[in-house]
């Protein structure tokens, strides 16, 4: 358990207008008051450049000035809970939300969870990838019973903003201006870096209802009608997104 000078010490890390904690000295015994400024001011800068990092594209959306504002606040209320620097910023994306000013940007909150989604398919564990072959040779009934498990890196997001559109066209040089549609979005990660698909209408909920571990035919029932299922499970399978096949 961590005594009340560690917790003091901590605390007074991410909060730039807290007294230095008493009794801190350097080396020749003297007050470190000016050493511990130097090095709170690093901390915030390490996590603030970490937030920027992980979330490029809100960065974009609401400019520097805000982003550092916004990424001030949240350092302050949400320290690091890990000392592993990539999963720092798991609340971002609500927090955002949370942000009174900007509450006119609606679609940001999802645009922070794709961010978050993407870096955590890129440092998720590596798996098998299905072979397509293995569904093609099974008969309807078994087919229908069977049950897909994705891969560790697989994500999925939905969204009623298009969400995609709008990641890309904040990313990308030459990108058209984002349509006014909702948008579902699956990250796979084929090889080395995660990517992200538009799904097709009803493939959200086919996807959904796999990653729930539900039967290939009750996925098929979860997409409603009109779904593409051969256009959708051909970008999922060609994408890496299952690792393996169970049958009863």
């Amino acid at each position: 358990m961590a005594s009340y000078a560690e917790t003091g010490f901590r605390s007074a890390l991410l909060r730039g207008d807290a007294p230095v904690p008493e009794g801190l000295t350097d080396g020749a015994g003297r007050p470190a008051g000016r050493r511990y400024d130097v090095y709170r001011n690093n901390v915030a800068v390490a996590l603030r450049e970490a937030l920027e990092t992980g979330f490029p594209a809100v960065a974009r959306l609401i400019g520097p000035e805000n982003f550092a504002r916004a990424a001030g606040m949240f350092l302050r209320s949400h320290p690091p809970t890990s000392p592993v620097m990539m999963e720092y910023g798991a609340g971002f994306p609500e927090f955002l939300e949370g942000i009174e000013a900007l509450r006119g940007i609606g679609y940001l909150g999802d645009v922070a969870r794709l961010e978050l989604a993407l870096r955590q398919s890129y440092h998720a564990a590596d798996a098998p990838k299905l072979d397509a072959t293995r569904l093609a040779g099974m008969d309807e009934v078994a087919l229908m019973g069977a049950r897909l498990v994705p891969a560790p890196a697989l994500r999925l997001l939905c969204s009623s903003w298009p969400l995609l559109s709008i990641y890309r066209f904040t990313i990308e040089t030459g990108r058209p201006k984002p349509p006014a549609r909702a948008e579902a979005v699956v990250i796979t990660r084929p090889d080395f870096d995660p990517v992200p698909h538009l799904l097709p209408p009803g493939g959200a909920g086919f996807l959904a209802a796999l990653t729930r571990g539900e039967t290939f035919g009750a996925a098929v029932e979860a997409a409603g009608p009109g779904f593409d299922l051969s256009a959708t499970l051909s970008l999922l399978l060609r994408q890496g997104a299952f690792s393996d096949l169970l049958t009863d």
